[in-house]
């Protein structure tokens, strides 16, 4: 009975730090899209 309860909150931890990391992600590619698009709008030409 235990080793199941372990089981299940090791894949609910797992499950939950797969989407946190996921969303990271996510939020670092629009950082690096919002610097992007800065950098293309001063550019000289």
């Amino acid at each position: 009975m235990k080793k199941m309860a372990l089981i299940a909150l090791t894949a609910a931890t797992l499950l939950a730090a797969c989407n946190t990391i996921s969303g990271v992600g996510k939020d670092v590619g629009a950082a690096g899209n919002a610097v992007s698009n800065g950098a293309e709008s001063v550019k000289p030409y």
